[in-house]
This record gives structure tokens, C-alpha cells and sequence, in this order.
């Protein structure tokens, strides 16, 4: 037996069968699915928090802390829940102490997601095949750090052993952009592509962070952005940009969509009140954004591009914290917003317009999965299957049982068959196996119902659908302009032969 922390006690021989190659796989049908069709799928992370600047440096990670824990709001969440002090999270303690607190609040961690994260992450990167725990931490903190001083898990190394073909990264029209250029020069191993995110568009509430957005802005787009046409053409302009370094896809991160958007006489006359740097009545600061959101996502059906929305999240709820530590911190939560009215509200406009463009969308609020569901099936048809799509299971619902709740709520009311599966969502080079995960779980639900007879379908045209889920579903859907031939190279086909 080895101590944990406090009452918690493991056998690591019983912890490591049961956290066997059929983790989570509950039927030798499910084995099959994962083994056969999903387990050597490459990945295509179409939204994730990493940078293009630190692939482009490929630096060496300074320890297990640096690559696993700075920035994670999801561990600091838990430690706080578990009594840590501010200064083993965010603060200035040493990068060993904040290990070892995390370490400590690790066993405690038993049904949260990040339990299971945690061990997929220990043994895919480092093998380490021990849970964590306070008598564990030493050893750990050692071995992981031992292959973190060598070249086999720099940034560039993880993209090649993680078989990642493209990361796509979050970028503000007003970024420059420089490392994007850089890497599309001297490629990595994956792809790197821009995605388009203008957060300022949904903070206008702020005056301040919007008016300094387009002092960035305008530099960029070589405009001086005076008047709300001036802002039009630099987004446009940057727009252009983002599509020549092979983005596909705007990101947008909205409690809900507007209601209504401001005519254009209103919308003129809010931005010069915006511009001055003063402040809007709510109601006139929501329909402004609807107006600009409408704008991003025309551009976006004029290239071909796909929009995202990641609706429902009440952000920096804790006023002290966020004047404390700043936004990303882990004092954000669900809304109970309605999403229905605004979010048909801006597809039926845009419909009316023909100037719907490809559509991924992201609920945080479980509620909301058979009103997100059944609204994107409102807008399908044309020549892209699964034109509006129910995204992954995203932030705080992506665990076992919110991954089946959405890919039940896709699977009731549309075709699974033509889901784009799978993001990362993460600032962590440690979060691939977040991929492995979901594939193990979406499986497992398919290759249960296979062995009881509920599907009503062969195993092989199952797995196929399953494979297409795990990467060609999406490479078709995005259009990144992928290097297929050098892609290909050291990864293995979509399809099993």
C-alpha cells in the first residue's frame, strides 16, 4: 500500500488495472470501436488557448509546474475548494510548493474529470503509472522533471508525438500576428492557423477596454479608426489577413446573443458615444454588439469560414478576485441566461440575408443542449452537411456524463454522423489527452449499444462513423488549407485499412 494524503490509501496494482487500456470501456464491443477505428486518429485542435508564439520558440519547459499547472483554473478551483492559500495557486510561492499543494488536494479529486485527466496526462506524457498524492509527489515531481529538461516534450515534440495536424490558436484581430507568419515560413509539425476572436465587440459595457481596442486596432489595419466605417473596413481588412495565414474559423464568446442589433443611424451614433470613451445604457450596449457580431459573422459566410459561439458563461462573478488577480482565474460560471430567442433572432436575420456562415455552437449551461440542438437543425441544408453544429461538450461540462448528455442531445435531434467532435479548449500542452478521453467515452456509449442490440447498425459502419467524429469530419468541415502530403507524412490514415 502506498500513504496518500490523510485517509487516502491506494494498492497501485488495483489503481492501474483499473486504469487499464480498457479505461472506461465497458463492453468488448466499445474495445473494439476505440482500438480498431478512434485510439490512432490524428487530431485537428480547431480551438484551443495555446499561443503560436511558444510553438514557434519550442523553449523547454522549467518544470512540471510551468507545463501542468500555470494557468489551470480548473486545478485552482479545486484547491481552493480544498482550503489551499491564494499564494500555492496564482501567488508567489515556489513552483515546488504549488506542486506539492496540488499534489495534496489530487486524491480528493475522485469523480471530477481532472482525476482522470490527471492520470491519462501522468502516464501518456512522462509514464508514470502512480496516482498523485502527497507520499507520491517527490518522485514525480523528479522523473517529470528529468524528461522535461530533454527534447522530447517541447512544444513542437508533443504536437509530432500527440499526431496533432493543425492547432489553431485565439487571436484578437488587433494581434499582430508576426509568430503566424513566422511558423508559416519554417512550418512546425502541426499546422499552426489563427482563429479570428474579437472579444472587445462583447464588452461594451467597458468603454475603456473597447475605445483602447481600437487604438490597437487601427495600427494593424493601417486605418485610423474614427468613425464606425473605419472600424468596418479594418475588421475587414484584418479579416483578409487572418484568412491569408489560413484561418477558417471566428471565435466568440457571448453570455447570449443579442435580441436585436441597432440600424445603422443608431449604431453610428453609439460608436462615436463608444469612441469618446463613455459609457451605453445595457440595451443600447447589447444591440451595438448584435450589430458588430452580424458584421464578424457576413465576413465570415463571405470566406467560407466557420463562426463559433460559446454561449453561457457568467464571468468574473467575485468582484475582489477579479480586481485581485485579473480575468481567466477561475471565477466564472453557468448562466441561466435563455439562449433560444437571441441566438434564433441572429440566425434568422442572417438567413434572410443568404449570409448564414458555417456555425459551431457551444453551451455551457446544460439546459440549453436540446435548444441549441434543435435551433441548429432550423438552419441546415446547402452544400455543407452539419452546416450548424452542436459543439463539444465545453469548460464545465466536459466530463463523462456532460460528454454523453451532448452527444445524446446531437444524436436525438440531428446526425451524430456529421458532428465535428472534440476540442482541447485548453492553455495547456498537457491537455491532448483530453482527445483520448472523449474518444474513449464516445465508444463506450456506441459500442453499448451496439452489444445490446438498441443500434441498429453493423460494427464496421459504426466505427467508420466514429473515425470520421475523431478528425475527417472536421477537416472536411473547416477547409484549413492543410499540407496534406507533408501532413501525412508520419501520421497514420483516417480510416483503418
Amino acid at each position: 500500500m502506498t500513504p496518500g494524503c490523510g485517509h487516502f490509501l491506494y494498492d497501485v496494482n488495483v489503481y492501474m488495472a483499473r486504469f487499464s487500456e480498457n479505461f472506461l470501456l465497458s463492453t468488448p464491443v466499445a474495445e473494439r470501436l476505440f482500438h480498431t477505428y478512434a485510439q490512432a486518429q490524428p487530431i485537428l485542435d480547431f480551438h484551443c488557448h495555446l499561443t503560436a508564439e511558444t510553438i514557434l520558440r519550442n523553449e523547454r519547459f522549467r518544470d512540471l509546474h510551468h507545463i501542468w499547472l500555470e494557468g489551470d483554473h480548473y486545478k485552482w478551483r479545486l484547491m481552493r475548494a480544498d482550503g489551499a492559500a491564494e499564494r500555492l495557486c496564482t501567488g508567489d510561492a515556489p513552483p515546488w510548493e504549488k506542486f506539492a499543494a496540488w499534489a495534496r488536494t489530487a486524491p480528493r479529486t475522485l469523480r471530477n474529470p481532472i482525476a482522470h485527466w490527471n492520470q491519462l496526462e501522468l502516464v501518456r506524457y512522462f509514464g508514470i503509472d502512480q496516482p498523485l498524492n502527497e507520499a507520491s509527489a517527490p518522485e514525480i515531481w523528479k522523473r517529470a522533471n528529468e524528461m522535461l529538461a530533454g527534447d522530447e516534450l517541447r512544444p513542437q515534440a508533443i504536437l509530432r508525438k500527440f499526431k496533432v495536424r493543425a492547432v489553431c490558436t485565439t487571436d484578437d484581430p488587433a494581434d499582430d500576428l508576426a509568430a503566424h507568419r513566422e511558423l508559416a515560413r519554417h512550418p512546425a509539425p502541426a499546422q499552426v492557423f489563427p482563429t479570428f476572436r474579437p472579444n472587445a465587440i462583447a464588452q461594451l459595457d467597458e468603454p475603456g477596454v473597447f475605445r483602447a481596442w481600437l487604438d490597437r486596432l487601427g495600427p494593424q489595419a493601417n486605418i485610423e479608426i474614427a468613425r464606425l466605417a473605419d472600424l468596418e473596413q479594418a475588421l475587414r481588412l484584418r479579416h483578409q489577413a487572418f484568412h491569408e495565414l489560413g484561418c477558417r474559423a471566428s471565435d466568440h464568446g457571448l453570455l447570449a446573443c443579442p435580441r436585436e442589433i441597432s440600424p445603422r443611424p443608431e449604431a453610428e451614433r453609439l460608436f462615436e458615444t463608444l469612441r469618446a470613451g463613455r459609457a451605453l445604457p445595457p440595451e443600447e450596449a447589447e444591440r451595438m454588439c448584435g450589430f458588430l457580431l452580424d458584421l464578424c459573422a457576413r465576413l465570415d459566410a463571405e470566406q467560407g469560414w466557420a463562426m463559433q459561439l460559446h454561449l453561457g458563461a457568467l464571468r468574473n462573478v467575485n468582484p475582489p478576485m477579479m480586481r485581485r488577480l485579473g480575468r481567466d482565474t477561475g471565477f466564472d460560471t453557468i448562466s441561466d441566461r435563455p439562449l433560444a430567442a437571441g441566438l434564433a433572432a441572429f440566425l434568422g436575420r442572417l438567413s434572410e440575408a443568404n449570409a448564414l456562415p458555417k456555425m459551431v455552437l457551444y453551451n455551457l449551461n446544460p439546459a440549453g443542449n436540446y435548444i441549441l440542438a434543435t435551433l441548429a437543425g432550423c438552419f441546415q441544408g446547402g452544400s455543407t452537411p452539419g452546416k450548424i453544429q452542436l459543439g463539444s461538450a465545453w469548460w464545465f461540462l466536459d466530463h463523462k456524463p456532460g460528454i454523453e448528455a451532448q452527444l445524446n442531445a446531437l444524436s436525438e435531434t440531428g446526425l451524430l454522423a456529421r458532428f465535428v467532435g472534440m476540442v482541447t479548449d485548453s492553455r495547456s500542452f498537457l491537455s491532448y489527452p483530453r482527445h483520448e478521453y472523449f474518444r474513449r467515452v464516445l465508444c463506450n456509449l456506441i459500442g453499448r449499444e451496439l452489444e445490446s442490440g438498441e443500434l441498429l447498425a453493423e460494427e464496421k459502419a459504426a466505427g467508420e462513423m466514429i473515425a470520421d467524429i475523431c478528425y475527417a469530419n472536421a477537416e472536411r468541415y473547416f477547409q484549413f488549407p492543410l499540407a496534406n502530403a507533408a501532413a501525412a507524412k508520419n501520421m497514420p490514415a483516417t480510416r483503418p485499412a
